[in-house]
């Protein structure tokens, strides 16, 4: 990793830490602290690039001098920093799981400087992947029997978030992307139809539709809307009977318009023709609310592509995420400010079968009812588990079947609630007070 993907006061707090010998082991927690409008979960995701971030975590020679040069570090701060790699163990959520707010997505155990030099990548790569994991669960919870294809590569924020919702998008069940080196990189199939600039660059559109079908029989796909809707979809029909194509094959896309009149138009028109097995194909600016209107009013959709409002994560572009410190050397600590205080101790979420509320508790006592959800995924900075979109993508599907339905609700959902432990509750009162008695000035006290 290029241990520069951090924030500079990071390095500066780790250089600090290193001069005082404040080497200790700290626990920090990474969790949201509230959930976006109009969000019933989350969704935890990204922890494969945040371990594979903390494996490879290490200044390069040419990391050291820039920061020797731009900062002005003296040698024995550039040596020190040197010699960091990441040593520590780690708890996480499962990728796939569902999680509600003030629940870690993950925490971390190691040496303070360590520790702290961590926290931009870590926030970065899990709040990113969190996000857009929900949303395309949203997504498939709208349209529980279509196919749901990525078509978010154009749209996203760079290459490197294109390539990984690629692969976030199949965790919540997409079945295919259009990002061909997506598909490539995470096993995934990659799925693809035309432009209306192939269609525009023959004389007609059927000479375009007749062109694609001779150059991909085994399933052509046909854009019908470049010119109008309803003609685009009997030159297809033409087209497909004239090459004697197998209805199974046939595709139409629809990608502008009333996508239920034109959709109920084409399903129609291709039944009347005996092409009752071609498939109808939906683009163009959807998100989780027009799928789920156009699923309520029937429409004989097969299959959505679905893009610029997954790959950003439109409506809830950014998750309030902290990563916090919640132990050092053995004492709980907490922070009191408003509106962002925080609770001690390293923790432990426990799940019930009923849907009765999730219980934050404290790692250290005893087991209670339920399922852990943290789980130790790195021991001495070596990683204990290896990515299985697979088994992420059943974990989701459990999850989302375990919520109840006004959790799983696009407006006005009503998320499970998360209550602390007995032990929990009397460790941050414990620990709030004596903080609060050590800021006291010493006159007042």
């Amino acid at each position: 990793m290029n241990a520069l993907r951090t924030d500079l006061y990071e390095i500066r707090m780790a250089v600090s830490f290193l001069r005082r010998g404040m080497t200790g082991r700290a626990t920090f927690s990474l969790f949201a602290r509230n959930l976006p409008p109009g969000r019933g979960f989350l969704v935890a995701a990204g922890l494969d690039d945040a371990l594979a971030a903390l494996h490879g975590f290490r200044f390069e020679p040419e990391e050291l001098a820039y920061l020797r040069e731009s900062t002005g570090l003296p040698a024995a701060d550039v040596e020190a920093l040197s010699l960091l790699r990441f040593t520590g163990d780690v708890r996480a959520v499962p990728e796939g799981r569902v999680v509600f707010a003030g629940e870690p997505l993950l925490e971390v155990t190691a040496p303070l400087p360590e520790a702290q030099l961590v926290e931009t990548v870590l926030l970065n790569t899990t709040t990113f992947a969190t996000a857009i994991a929900t949303k395309a669960a949203r997504c498939r919870l709208a349209a529980p029997d279509a196919e749901l294809i990525d078509f978010s590569a154009r749209r996203t924020h760079g290459a490197t978030a294109a390539l990984a919702s690629a692969r976030l998008t199949a965790l919540a069940g997409f079945s295919s992307t259009s990002n061909v080196e997506g598909a490539f990189r995470h096993g995934l199939r990659a799925a693809g139809t035309m432009a209306h600039s192939y269609v525009q660059a023959f004389p007609s559109e059927a000479d375009a539709f007749r062109a694609f079908a001779e150059d991909f029989p085994a399933s052509p796909v046909f854009l019908v809307d470049t010119v109008d809707p309803v003609s685009g979809i009997a030159h297809a029909i033409d087209v497909a009977r004239e090459l004697g194509l197998p209805p199974a094959n046939v595709g139409v896309r629809l990608d502008s318009g009333d996508l239920l009149e034109l959709s109920r138009t084409a399903r129609r028109m291709l039944d009347d023709a005996g092409l009752s097995r071609a498939r109808v194909m939906a683009s163009g600016g959807l998100d989780e609310y027009e799928l789920a209107r156009l699923t309520a009013a029937g429409a004989p959709i097969d299959a959505y592509g679905v893009g610029t409002a997954v790959g950003v994560s439109a409506d809830a572009p950014a998750l309030d995420t902290a990563y916090k410190l919640v132990e050092y050397d053995g004492r709980p600590v907490l922070k009191l400010s408003t509106g962002k205080r925080t609770l001690p101790g390293a923790k432990q979420v426990y799940r019930v079968p009923d849907c009765g509320p999730d219980v934050l508790a404290l790692a250290a006592e005893p087991v209670l009812r339920g399922e852990a959800l943290l789980v130790p995924v790195m021991l001495s900075g070596l990683r204990t588990d290896r990515w299985d979109l697979a088994a992420a993508r059943d974990r989701l599907a459990r999850d989302l079947a375990w919520l109840p339905p006004s959790a799983r609700r696009l407006r006005g959902p009503r998320p499970v609630g998360v209550r602390r432990s007995a032990a929990l509750s009397c460790l941050a009162d414990e620990v709030a007070a004596r903080t609060a008695l050590s800021r006291q000035p010493a006159l007042v006290r």
